[in-house]
């Protein structure tokens, strides 16, 4: 089989977005021309570069294992091959001479003593029991086939997915340069209808699909409108009935955040032009663009109706405000790229992840971080704060603060003592997103080990699991708190109904 350097270009690209390393995506999408490529994406499946390249050592290893009458060597190398070393031909030839004398060995040591052939057995029985513990999946959390309903339309990755605050609509964002509505209201005339909401440029004077990535989505707080970002540079404001309302257009690139204000008179957008810009919701003229960051800004969040805090690759925190021409505030602290901030309902404290592996707490009334929380092992994709405390619809409750990182845990911190409470450890690949219930007793996280758990934020344990058909992106719940959404790499969105 051979493969071409477009195919090779396209499997590359797609390694780094399902890596979550967007903005990297972007960048090498351009600089290797993969919008003039003739591949379609929706035939290549999630982690299709790692499996082409496991599959080639394994290919390498099994000849190196193969005698020259054909008999297969009943043993292992000696270290497993790189992927340097597979393509050394030197190399290969000098580890199939190691197999060979391996084997002389073995024979003469069967001849003198045959018992040492009963020898694996222990190993065997060792590596049984540890494929039965990834295995293992308790039957009393399962989330059952009829409580789970997969949603299908999208012909791509769905990368995003958000609930209406006031209503069962839930909103999705794919690789396929669409949006869509899923009508998911119970003894709704329409049933589980998708509304699909396509991302057209003009050209030409005609509106042609942009085939570029929604990356962001957004519901106003009264549910009525809904933004998106895309890939193409422009941001747009639908109706909840899938009617186009405004086209904002004053990104130079991909925008990766968009976030409506609480009073639904502003949005805000960050892109990988550096920029961000708050928008007027009404006319979708630009109010004020803040030209501060020196790098891609990742991602933004409102402290109230006019200020808001937003990062980026430059390791940089700003704090801005409408109207004012420099930063309220700059937070340095980080020695990587800051990958998302989030204000705590109160609005007093921010909290900040980022690829050095730590979370960081800030304060308006302090320069340097409040908390510097160190524990997981490696890059930090996002966290979300407990929707309690001060500020909070349940101000009598405690808050926390979740992380999700690329190491596969999940924590859960006490910001007030800065220590870690729980470790929520039950997935195997790394964990894209966290969401609270609307109360904070539930965390629901997604992974691209296919799986959704939900956990009890008080005591950690695991209370319900559902393994899909995709990596999982995004998770998200209804504003009742009987329903998690979730979007996944294969192109489904999945609804788990959690009633008992």
């Amino acid at each position: 089989m051979s493969i071409t350097s477009d195919e090779v270009n396209f499997l590359v690209y797609r390694y780094l977005q399902e890596s979550g390393f967007s903005h990297s995506a972007f960048t090498f999408g351009i600089e290797s021309h993969i919008s003039q490529s003739n591949i379609n994406g929706t035939l290549v499946p999630p982690a299709a570069l790692i499996s082409l390249l496991q599959k080639g050592l394994q290919y390498v290893e099994a000849e190196i294992s193969i005698n020259e009458d054909g008999t297969v060597f009943d043993g292992r190398p000696i270290e497993s091959l790189s992927l340097i070393d597979a393509v050394m031909p030197d190399v290969v030839h000098s580890r199939q001479q190691v197999i060979r004398d391996k084997l002389v060995q073995q024979q003469k040591a069967h001849i003198s003593n045959p018992i040492t052939a009963m020898n694996g057995e222990e190993n065997g029985t060792h590596a049984l029991n540890n494929h039965a513990d990834m295995m293992d999946m308790d039957v009393d959390v399962e989330i059952p086939q009829n409580k789970a309903m997969v949603l299908r339309g999208h012909e791509s990755e769905v990368f995003i997915c958000a609930w209406n605050p006031v209503t069962d609509l839930l909103a999705s964002g794919s690789g396929d340069s669409t949006a869509r509505i899923w009508n998911l209201i119970e003894n709704s005339s329409s049933g589980s209808t998708q509304l699909v909401l396509r991302h057209c440029i003009r050209e030409g004077g005609q509106d042609v699909p942009s085939n570029k990535d929604v990356t962001s989505l957004d519901w106003n707080s009264d549910g009525t409108l809904l933004a998106t970002g895309s890939y193409d540079g422009f941001a747009r404001i639908w109706t909840k009935d899938g009617n186009l309302s405004s086209t904002l257009g004053q990104h130079k690139g991909p925008i990766f955040a968009l976030k409506w204000n609480k009073k639904g008179n502003s949005i805000l957008s960050a892109g990988v032009d550096k920029m961000t810009i708050i928008w007027d919701a009404h006319t979708g003229e630009a109010k004020q663009q803040f030209p501060f960051h020196s790098a891609p800004a990742l991602d933004v969040d409102w402290q109230n109706n006019s200020t808001f805090a937003s990062c980026s690759t430059d390791m940089c925190i700003h704090v801005c405000r409408l109207g004012s021409e420099r930063p309220l505030k700059t937070f340095q602290g980080h020695t990587n790229e800051v990958n998302a901030i989030k204000w705590d309902p109160s609005g007093m404290l921010l909290a900040s992840c980022s690829d050095d592996m730590t979370l960081k707490i800030w304060s308006m009334t302090h320069d340097s971080c409040v908390h510097n929380l160190q524990a997981h092992n490696k890059e930090i994709y996002t966290i979300k704060w407990s929707p309690t405390g001060a500020g909070s619809n349940n101000p009598n409750a405690s808050i926390l603060l979740a992380s999700a990182s690329f190491d596969s845990t999940v924590r859960l911190w006490d910001v007030e003592r800065g220590v870690c409470v729980h470790t929520l450890t039950k997935h195997q690949e790394p964990v894209y997103s966290v969401a609270f219930s609307p109360d904070g007793k539930l965390l629901a996280s997604g992974s691209f080990d296919r799986c959704v758990h939900v956990w009890d934020t008080l005591s950690g344990a695991l209370v319900n699991s559902y393994r899909g058909t995709g990596g999982v992106f995004e998770v998200c719940w209804n504003s009742v708190g009987d329903k998690v959404g979730a979007s996944a790499s294969d192109g489904s969105v999945y609804v788990l109904d959690l009633r008992k």
